[in-house]
């Protein structure tokens, strides 16, 4: 059995995790349809990772305020996250921004008002219609120093040490093989560079039933790792200053994400972050 950074839930085939996770936010970026479809999620209170929502109380929920949400344009805020990473990333003007899985553009959009016209942001997504539709977003949003890529996150198509600050949004739990995403963040990040992430960690062992769910998976539950696994991955690829603090407060809006379980027992949301050393080659 391999490490639990390394594997979803259940040790479910990398390649059937990755072909999972495309088609539902496929159908998300094409349809709009909520990213929790009717595999029993209750979004009546538009909270969540998975809530689906793109209006301002949902994003506000998430961290993010008023401003945030006015200044990008309709389309881009498919409420898909678990937190705000520009509220802890210190973006500055003149950096270059790397986010993964970057759906339809909305934090890579905020980024840019961050690091401004000297600056330049980098969307990775490995769902065509999410960069599909990311791209038309860009010229709603007058955002001459974004761009999106299609690819995966743990093997990112972007040049060695090129990033200033690594930024996600409840995608690593996606991902079937954690410790290659912390690699090849690492790798691409600039020395001194940095990770921002907000994402969802695991705090006691998923039952049966919701390890193997595919929609648990694809709804940011089933692939969450524990702290400690995070941090071992982190640890391995290099970084160091790591620093990983769970959100008690995001436990409310956890437990609206499933109306079958509390899932507020088993996961929390958390912000990721590490920094690549200065001396690094």
């Amino acid at each position: 059995m391999s490490n639990d950074t390394d594997t979803v839930a259940g040790d479910r085939d990398p390649e059937e995790t990755r072909k999972l996770v495309r088609e539902r936010y496929g159908t998300i970026a094409s349809d709009g349809q909520n990213c929790c479809g009717d595999v029993g999620i209750d979004t009546a209170d538009d909270e969540g990772c998975c809530d689906g929502t793109a209006d301002a109380t949902g994003s506000e929920r998430l961290g993010y305020d008023a401003d945030d949400v006015a200044s990008v344009a309709e389309g881009a805020d498919l409420g898909l996250g678990c937190g705000n990473p520009k509220a802890f990333a210190e973006m500055t003007p003149g950096e270059t921004v790397l986010d993964l899985g970057s759906g339809a553009g909305f934090d890579c959009f905020l980024a840019a008002a961050e690091v401004g016209p000297d600056g330049n942001v980098i969307g990775v997504d490995m769902t065509p219609e999410m960069v599909s539709k990311a791209r038309e977003n860009v010229a709603k949003n007058d955002a001459d120093n974004v761009e999106f890529r299609l690819g995966e996150i743990s093997h990112l198509p972007v040049a060695d040490a090129t990033i200033d600050v690594v930024i996600s949004n409840c995608v690593v739990n996606l991902a079937p093989e954690k410790r290659r995403v912390f690699d090849d963040a690492y790798r691409v990040l600039k020395p001194g560079g940095r990770v921002a992430i907000s994402d969802v960690v695991q705090t006691a062992p998923f039952p049966d039933d919701v390890k193997m769910d595919p929609d648990s998976l694809t709804g940011c539950v089933a692939g969450a790792s524990t702290v400690d696994a995070l941090e071992a991955a982190l640890d391995s690829a290099g970084f160091e200053a790591i620093e990983i603090a769970p959100k008690d407060e995001s436990t409310e809006s956890i437990s609206d994400w499933d109306a079958d379980r509390d899932l507020d027992d088993y996961l929390v949301s958390a912000t990721i972050e590490a920094r690549k050393p200065a001396h690094a080659n």
